[in-house]
């Protein structure tokens, strides 16, 4: 194992580890009263979960590797020297979040060199954790069992499929409400079980296709190396394999060509 390989190994580890950790944070604020939901300049909600764990991640980041940089939600960017960056959503779903609905989840991507390389996502109200390393397979952990191996769907249709998206609304947003109509209708059902929950769907093979009109970086690092390990694509609507393309589109690879002529629609 080249020196590369075992950093890489040694973050991939240091992911799963605190992924767990923050998401048990965030379950110490989850369904509590007197939470206080605050508004951003976006008009997105935000809570002091939210910025709990996020600072407990970059404590523990720079524990472990003071010299990666640090991308998330809720702080400004740390510029690293190493060529790692660590990119993170404390809380992907804080609207579920603080309406006692427990799809949300813990984001953390880690890439190299601009290069998605890591994705964990921890979903701790349902004690569900995914991970992939580029090169590793994609891995789900579920209610204390052991690892098993992330599979797609093999439904080669969208006909045959489920479609899932986080808000019908934000289609609208983008001008794209005529892309949602058409994949609603080709689809054999439609359900908004959304942010991070749905590309775990779709990664384990309960869903074939997730698409997002609108994705921050912290929304998208973590998903990359976990669909695509998993057998699967994740894209921009334009079906470019990219974190950094502002919306996304999660599929099980068999349905992608179906799917990317409806979204490059638009």
């Amino acid at each position: 194992m080249s020196a590369d390989s075992e950093s890489l190994l040694t973050r991939y580890q240091v992911a799963r580890q605190i992924a767990l950790e923050a998401g048990d944070l965030t379950l110490t604020h989850f369904r509590t009263s007197g939470l206080q939901v605050e508004r951003k300049a976006d008009d997105s909600p935000v809570t002091v979960a939210d910025r709990e764990a996020e600072t407990l991640l970059r404590e523990r980041i720079a524990e472990h590797f003071p010299e990666d940089g640090i991308v998330g939600e809720e702080y400004p960017e740390r510029i690293g020297t190493t060529g790692y960056r660590w990119i993170l959503d404390p809380i992907d779903g804080t609207k579920s979040f603080v309406s006692g609905v427990p799809l949300y989840g813990t984001l953390i991507g880690v890439t190299l060199d601009e290069e998605p390389q890591i994705g964990v996502i921890n979903v701790p109200a349902l004690n569900e954790l995914v991970y992939a390393a580029i090169g590793q397979g994609a891995w789900c952990v579920s209610g204390g069992q052991p690892p098993v191996a992330c599979k797609v769907s093999t439904q080669a249709n969208l006909r045959d499929g489920i479609f899932l998206t986080t808000d019908i609304d934000s289609f609208s947003q983008r001008g794209g409400l005529p892309v949602f109509e058409t994949l609603e209708k080709r689809s054999r059902m439609t359900r908004t079980w959304g942010d991070c929950y749905g590309y775990v769907l779709v990664a384990t093979g309960r869903a074939e296709v997730m698409v997002d009109p609108a994705l921050n970086v912290w929304d998208a690092a973590a998903l990359l190396p976990i669909l695509q390990e998993s057998g699967g694509t994740f894209t921009d609507w334009r079906g470019n394999a990219t974190i950094d393309g502002g919306d996304g589109v999660a599929t099980n690879q068999l349905v992608l060509q179906e799917v990317l002529e409806i979204t490059r629609q638009t």
